[in-house]
């Protein structure tokens, strides 16, 4: 009923784009165990049937991520946690991981990926490996998703170009042709759809044909995002802030992804065939901010997540 009586509130004083509302069907979000706490109810919040990513920070109990993943599937949405290749110390333990979070919450899906840290704390370093393990066949898992870099990753690259991750891709397209899991590259955030498009086509002329979900941040002050960019190692779209900076009248205001998205969305709608098919969305300023946003431009369906 909450969401109800929030879009006829916004629904009165802002007109819901057509393009926008389809681009937004079908999002996702991301929390992790501390933020989804100062979060009382859910499903006030977010759509029914959205999927939520439950990301795993290195120092984060197991115990306290399959707390968070019951909480979220008991309400309904179907929960995605992170597998941080470089924190799961050997095939042991991804298998007791998979275990708890199959026991406590019926998780059938994951988002594996290679780790923010350094130093592998034991086995495993990068998702391909935890892909190669077969823990998450055996367990019948019917989701992985995989991370996705639209300006680089310069851990990986140094150089900055795309080698070695465009590599990694060719790898995990020829492991989704020979696997019944659905895949999907869940990308880091960027705030200029212009290299996001770009990118996304070099995929498709690659012949990688993974589905993408691009990575959105949500509404935000604009130090915080400047902040969790350079942290990130977000590259050519930063300067979009940086210009925002620069501009004493919108210095003080919230960053909404209005413009990124309303211009990816656009672009999907001249080309039905275009790669990206869903919005995930990084609430960098707060859970309940990003829902709201999303309500508003008219990011509220129901339709079960396909992809």
């Amino acid at each position: 009923m909450a969401l109800l009586n929030f879009k006829k509130k916004t629904d009165s004083v802002k007109t819901v784009s057509p393009q926008v509302e389809a681009f937004l069907d079908g999002y996702s979000i991301e929390v992790m165990p501390r933020t989804a706490a100062k979060v009382e109810d859910f499903q006030s919040l977010l759509p029914a049937g959205t999927r939520v990513y439950i990301a795993h920070i290195d120092g984060t109990p197991i115990e306290e991520m399959v707390a968070t993943a019951k909480r979220l599937a008991e309400d309904g949405f179907p929960v995605m946690p992170h597998f941080p290749a470089r924190i799961i110390k050997d095939q042991a333990t991804l298998e007791n991981w998979i275990a708890m979070y199959q026991g406590e919450a019926n998780v059938n899906q994951a988002l594996l990926l290679a780790g923010g840290v350094d130093t592998p704390h034991g086995d495993f370093h990068s998702s391909m490996q935890l892909l190669e393990s077969g823990a998450f066949d055996k367990a019948g898992f019917t989701h992985l998703h995989v991370a996705g870099h639209p300006e680089g990753n310069k851990d990986i690259d140094p150089d900055g170009s795309h080698k070695l991750v465009n590599e990694a891709l060719q790898w995990k397209q020829k492991f989704s042709d020979t696997t019944d899991a659905k895949m999907a590259l869940a990308t880091q955030f960027a705030f200029d759809a212009k290299p996001i498009i770009a990118w996304a086509d070099s995929l498709k002329d690659a012949g990688i044909d993974i589905p993408i979900h691009i990575g959105i941040a949500g509404p935000a002050k604009l130090q915080t995002l400047i902040k969790f960019a350079i942290a990130c190692g977000v590259g050519p779209s930063l300067k979009v802030l940086q210009k925002r900076a620069m501009d004493v009248t919108k210095l003080l205001l919230p960053y909404e992804p209005t413009d990124v998205v309303a211009e990816l969305a656009a672009h999907k709608a001249a080309n039905p065939d275009f790669n990206i098919e869903k919005v995930h969305f990084f609430p960098l300023g707060g859970i309940k901010t990003n829902a709201n946003w999303a309500i508003e431009n008219g990011g509220s369906s129901t339709a079960p997540v396909k992809s």
